[in-house]
């Protein structure tokens, strides 16, 4: 496990070489430390998440720049929800703020604008927002954005169960065809690759409900920078580190 303290700098003269042939196909980022960056600067945590907002537009940038296929951010988690009433609505509108401001860049630079998770229960206006981006976006060809909204692990996998046995009722499958590609074929990430790299930021080493099944044998990189902080050289950083790991998955080389 990789850490950076936050009161220092990648050192500058350490010059991080990736090797672009064998960048992550999918990286996760699990998007911590908004309201440990606003509690540090005596600001509301809307700022933090505010201030988020502007490293996901670098973040974007970096794993297109780079070639990276797909890039899944943990937005808002099915747990969320428990926040105060105040803070939730300011993720909503940050949301569809987002969604609007951005799109014209995104759109320009080939990114798919994806959603995972179920945004039924988003408010009306978001779930709009996202369905339309998603729409407008879907034939390019860059770096595919998921956004985990009102997204949790286990919700999707007793989700998947829920679904493969309507359709075994059904006789579109039967339980001898149950395997582990036919339940992949049933999750949000459904022909998506598994994330080969999930970034945690702000301290924390826990999954936190996120990418259960698919996780199962990606690389994690910790770091204990606050998200608004991370920069695209944080990136780097871990995916050079995932570069010099040995994965063996399972098996012996």
């Amino acid at each position: 496990m990789i850490f950076f303290n936050k009161k220092k700098k990648i050192e500058k003269e350490q010059k991080i070489n990736i090797d672009r042939s064998r960048v992550p196909q999918h990286v996760a980022i699990i998007m911590d430390g908004n309201g440990r960056w606003a509690k540090e600067r005596n600001l509301p945590r809307a700022m933090g998440h505010k201030a988020g907002v502007e490293t996901i537009r670098e973040v974007v940038k970096e794993c297109n720049r780079l070639g990276i296929k797909y890039l899944t951010l943990y937005a808002f988690s099915t747990e969320n929800w428990k926040r105060p009433s105040e803070e939730v609505n300011s993720l909503m509108r940050l949301l569809v703020e987002y969604l609007r401001n951005e799109f014209e860049e995104l759109n320009s630079n080939n990114v798919v604008i994806n959603h995972i998770g179920d945004i039924s229960k988003l408010p009306k206006t978001c779930e709009d927002e996202l369905i339309s981006a998603y729409e407008r976006t879907k034939n390019n060809t860059g770096v595919v954005m998921n956004l985990a909204l009102n997204y949790g692990g286990r919700a999707e996998i007793i989700t998947a169960i829920k679904n493969i046995v309507d359709d075994s009722k059904n006789g579109k499958i039967t339980s001898k065809d149950i395997d582990e590609q036919i339940i992949s074929k049933y999750l949000f990430t459904a022909n998506m690759p598994d994330p080969d790299l999930i970034i945690r930021p702000s301290g924390e080493q826990r999954i936190s409900n996120f990418l259960l099944w698919q996780c199962a044998y990606s690389e994690f990189w910790y770091s204990n920078i606050n998200w608004p902080d991370f920069k695209p050289e944080h990136l780097h950083r871990a995916i050079y580190d995932y570069q010099n790991r040995d994965r063996r998955f399972g098996g012996i080389k």
